[in-house]
């Protein structure tokens, strides 16, 4: 089994900077992908960011220029800084991984394709 472990998600001001991360643990296997989703109250889950096995990088582009994305040497590990922080990026944020190999042009975009998930980390922006 794999578990997904999010943590340093909490309250920031507009304008704040935050970084979460997202450790994995258990079997192991080769993620393709690892990846950020999140959920506001009352809206659907929404893509914010991954990080691929061939080192591309894709952004939603609600957050690009603001929310950057990275991995470990190890790559158990996945980042967000979050900068420049709007209450429209209050959400519920998770992380999850792909664990099929989609082609090296594919974005891993799609929630569809994360085969494991984390419990999720709260990120409120006050404004």
């Amino acid at each position: 089994q794999v578990q997904l472990v999010e943590s340093g998600g909490g309250l920031v001001q507009a304008g704040g900077s935050l970084r979460v991360s997202c450790t994995g643990s258990g079997r192991p296997f080769t993620t393709y992908a690892m990846g950020w989703f999140r959920q506001a109250p009352g809206k659907e889950r929404e893509f914010v960011a991954t990080t691929t096995w061939s080192s591309s990088t894709y952004y939603a582009d609600s957050v690009k220029g603001r929310f950057t994305i990275s991995r470990d040497n190890a790559g158990n590990t996945v980042y967000l800084q979050m900068n420049s922080l709007k209450p429209e990026d209050t959400a519920v944020y998770y992380c999850a991984v792909v664990s099929k190999n989609y082609g090296f042009t594919y974005s891993y975009t799609e929630a569809a394709v994360y085969d494991y998930w984390g419990q999720g980390t709260q990120v409120t922006v006050s404004s």
